[in-house]
């Protein structure tokens, strides 16, 4: 399942990627904003989208707002959680293989449509490489949550 989410700065893209995971054969679930509304915060939708990930085994996440930034720390604040931006298929591919990354931060302000659908499509593809120095240090970065 693939849980996604954006503020007022990224509801229209989100419903571009919706429309993508949908053509795509993705399940997902839209946790919001359902609707534009200037005045909504970001934080709102990065919690809903991070804690739904982690109720669900072997899902994802994708959030978007302006700059991407905002929703990724936001997100980071849950515990399980490893959400950063990619602005690039090849960086989105090395964040899932390394890092085991399971919440996309997307920049609905800084980069182009194509490479979005790309970037994001490389993200749900991509598994966790499980070599030993990966999950070493994914170990590490679990351990600072304790």
């Amino acid at each position: 399942m693939i849980y996604i989410g954006a503020d007022h700065r990224g509801y229209e893209l989100k419903e571009k990627i919706k429309s993508w995971l949908s053509d795509w054969k993705f399940e997902y679930d839209d946790m919001g904003a359902h609707e534009y509304n200037k005045d909504d915060d970001y934080p709102d939708f990065a919690k809903a989208v991070a804690e739904k990930v982690i109720a669900n085994l072997d899902s994802k996440g994708i959030l978007i707002c302006g700059s991407g930034i905002g929703v990724a720390i936001a997100a980071n604040k849950i515990k399980g959680i490893r959400a950063g931006t990619a602005m690039t298929p090849e960086q989105a591919r090395a964040s899932v293989n390394d890092e085991d990354l399971n919440v996309l931060a997307i920049s609905a302000d800084y980069i182009d449509e194509n490479r979005v659908q790309n970037t994001v499509k490389v993200f749900l593809e991509t598994k966790f490489s499980n070599a030993e120095r990966h999950v070493r240090r994914v170990s590490k970065i679990k351990d600072l949550e304790k």
